[in-house]
């Protein structure tokens, strides 16, 4: 058993990002400038798309973006129950519902074909799916499904996604990415959006920072002006030049950290693909999944104390695991507000009470990785002995 405690997330830093949060603080220009700037366009460029705004989290770039699409009071979002927070509260900022259809029991996607009956049944203002763990919704086949009705995507598992050959980022009109201290990017705290419409750019961009339009830091610089013109209540959304600093380093070295979580989703199917009581992460043969997540599920009928009684023997072992996601529509404000029951979106509940999420992240050792290998096949042993 490991003598020291296995974090479940950290990020991959080191003095490459040092040197270039120095930088930026040896400029004199600490908040949003000339860095994020060229974040920006570096990220459009990574997805391949038309414009990237870079913002302070990925709660931020959804609540933007369903501003932009003119989401009002009453409208309903259709969106999914097994994800974080963010996802529903962004749509409650705007005063609209959010309208939840169940997943897929492999996936933990939104099922498509219950959003296709729904669409049948409601008119949704807009549709907000998430990629779980970094494993792509089939978007070109949610596009047929939707028609006109706008897509924005939670992405915040979604860096280096693709969908077959398609790289996450630029497949609908607005793709929204974290870069929390967890996330497979990590600036501490930010967030990016992107799309392909330049109106869509622009009012994302100056709802960013106070409505104000124009980029409210020229007027700091020489070829800036004091005059301004605030022509929305907007937000104060802007992510900083130290921030971005990080997210330039972390850019270059994206692949090579991408590289390492395959490797250890790998060696993790390999270890326990023959348990008949634990059940591999799903993944789409043709796709290249995050690995943001490793997603394992736990067979509580074959398992003395099931999922929980496995993750505190985790714990016990020094292990770091969490959980991912308690649905929102058992959290006690949705649950109040919609008077919803478990069993309303059944799939979701039982893959939760099911589900526990071990470390998969670049800076693992391979001794960190046989730890938690080990970790699990004893836990799983002794459950079941």
């Amino acid at each position: 058993m490991r003598e020291r405690f296995l974090p479940f997330a950290l990020p991959d830093t080191d003095e490459a990002e040092v040197s270039a949060v120095a930088e930026v603080i040896r400029s004199g220009w600490l908040t949003t400038g000339a860095k994020t700037r060229a974040f920006e366009a570096a990220f459009a460029k990574l997805v391949g798309a038309k414009h990237a705004i870079a913002v302070n989290s990925c709660t931020a770039a959804m609540h933007l973006a369903l501003e932009a699409i003119g989401v009002k009071a009453g409208d309903k979002v259709l969106t999914t129950p097994y994800t974080f927070a963010a996802t529903a509260e962004v749509i409650r900022y705007m005063g609209a519902h959010p309208l939840f259809v169940d997943v897929d029991p492999e996936t933990f996607n939104l099922d498509l074909a219950k959003v296709a009956d729904t669409l049948r049944r409601e008119k949704v203002a807009a549709i907000m799916p998430v990629h779980m763990a970094g494993e792509p919704v089939d978007i070109n086949a949610l596009h047929e499904l939707a028609g006109d009705i706008p897509i924005i995507e939670d992405a915040a598992h979604a860096l280096p996604t693709r969908l077959g050959d398609q790289m996450i980022g630029n497949l609908s009109r607005f793709t929204c990415f974290s870069f929390y201290a967890t996330k497979t990017l990590a600036t501490g705290e930010g967030g990016m959006i992107t799309c392909n419409n330049d109106a869509d750019a622009d009012r994302c961009r100056i709802m960013s920072l106070h409505g104000i339009s124009r980029d409210a830091w020229k007027r700091y610089t020489a070829e800036g002006s004091w005059a301004y013109e605030v022509v929305a209540p907007g937000f104060k959304y802007n992510l900083t030049d130290v921030a971005s600093a990080l997210g330039m380093v972390q850019l270059e070295k994206l692949d090579v950290m991408w590289r390492r979580r395959a490797e250890i989703a790998k060696r993790y199917d390999t270890a326990f693909g023959a348990r008949p009581e634990l059940q591999l992460p799903a993944r789409g043969a043709n796709n290249q999944h995050a690995w943001h997540l490793y997603m394992l599920r736990v067979d509580n009928e074959r398992m003395r104390g099931g999922r929980d009684a496995f993750a505190e023997a985790m714990k016990k072992r020094n292990i770091g695991v969490s959980v991912h996601f308690i649905p929102l529509h058992t959290q006690p404000y949705y649950r109040d507000m919609y008077g919803y029951k478990p069993e309303d979106f059944p799939v979701a509940y039982r893959e939760f009470r099911r589900e526990v999420s071990i470390p998969i992240y670049s800076k693992m050792t391979d001794r960190d990785v046989d730890d938690v290998i080990e970790a699990v096949l004893e836990v799983t042993a002794a459950s079941v002995s």
